[in-house]
C-alpha cells in the first residue's frame, strides 16, 4: 500500500481546516497558499472532501471551507479510505476482488493480518491526534 500525494494532500488540508476556528471558513487561496498546492488541484480534493460530507463549503464573499465535525470526530482511516479508494496491502483484499486462490494461498493469512493492523492503526487515530501539541500516535502505542 501506498499513500497517493492526493491522499498525502488531503491529509494535510483536513488538519489545515482543523487548526482554524471551528464558525469560520477558510478561502480555498489561504489554504493552498499554507500547504504549498496549486489552487487547481486543492479544488479537486476539496470537492471531493465536501461530497462526502468531511469539509463544508460556501461559496462567494466570505465563502471557502471548513471541518464538518471537531477534529476528533475523523477518524484518518476514513480521509483516507476516500482518497485512496482501498488501503489494502494486496489487491485480493481490495473491496469487491474475489481472489480464487484466497483458500490455498499459504500467504492469504499474512495480509489479511496486516490489513486489519492497517485499518485499526489508522481508525484508532484521529486528526486532533496530529494536532500541534497532541501526543504523537507512536507515543499513544
Amino acid at each position: 500500500m501506498m499513500i497517493s500525494t492526493r491522499g498525502r494532500y488531503a491529509l494535510r488540508v483536513m488538519l489545515d481546516l482543523a487548526k482554524e476556528d471551528t464558525d469560520a471558513y477558510v478561502p480555498l487561496d489561504r489554504i493552498a497558499r499554507r500547504q504549498g498546492i496549486s489552487e487547481k488541484y486543492l479544488e479537486s480534493i476539496l470537492a471531493a472532501l465536501s461530497r462526502a460530507g468531511l469539509v463544508l463549503a460556501l461559496r462567494g464573499k466570505g465563502g471557502g471551507y471548513k471541518l464538518s465535525r471537531m477534529p476528533e470526530e475523523y477518524p484518518i482511516g476514513e480521509i483516507l479510505r476516500l482518497t485512496e479508494k482501498s488501503l489494502a496491502p494486496v489487491t485480493c483484499l481490495e473491496a469487491g476482488m474475489d481472489c480464487p486462490q484466497a483458500e490455498a494461498c499459504p500467504t492469504f493469512p499474512l495480509w489479511q493480518g496486516l490489513d486489519r493492523v492497517i485499518e485499526d492503526y489508522l481508525m484508532a487515530h484521529t486528526l486532533a491526534d496530529l494536532l500541534p501539541g497532541a501526543a504523537r500516535p507512536e507515543e499513544q502505542e
